[in-house]
C-alpha cells in the first residue's frame, strides 16, 4: 500500500521498469474503485478508469503523469492509502 501523497512518483517509477504486456492496478482501501494502467507498447499506455466514471484513455509516457493526477483526484478523493497490484494485459484487453 502506498501513501496517496507519494503514489504518482512511485507508480511512474514502477511503470518505467514494466515490460510490454504488464500493468498496475491501483485500488482504494475498500477495493471498490480502480485505475488500471497497462503498457501496450514501449511508449504507449492504456488507462482504464472504473469507479465514479468508466472510461478508457490511451496515453504516451509524457501525458501519463498529468492524467494520473486527474484520475486519482477524481476516483480517490478521501483515500489516504492506495493498493497497488501487478496485472497482465490479457485480463483487461
Amino acid at each position: 500500500m502506498l501513501d496517496k501523497a507519494s503514489a504518482i512518483e512511485t507508480v511512474i517509477r514502477k511503470l518505467k521498469k514494466l515490460p510490454v504486456g504488464r500493468g498496475l492496478d491501483l485500488r482504494t482501501y475498500k477495493r471498490d474503485r480502480s485505475v488500471v494502467i497497462l503498457r501496450t507498447a514501449e511508449d504507449d499506455f492504456e488507462v482504464i478508469e472504473d469507479g465514479f466514471d468508466q472510461q478508457r484513455f490511451s496515453e504516451d509516457f509524457k501525458g501519463l503523469k498529468k492524467l494520473l493526477k486527474k484520475l486519482l483526484k477524481r476516483e480517490f478523493p478521501r483515500s489516504n492509502k492506495i493498493r497497488v497490484y501487478d496485472v497482465n494485459t490479457d485480463d483487461f484487453l
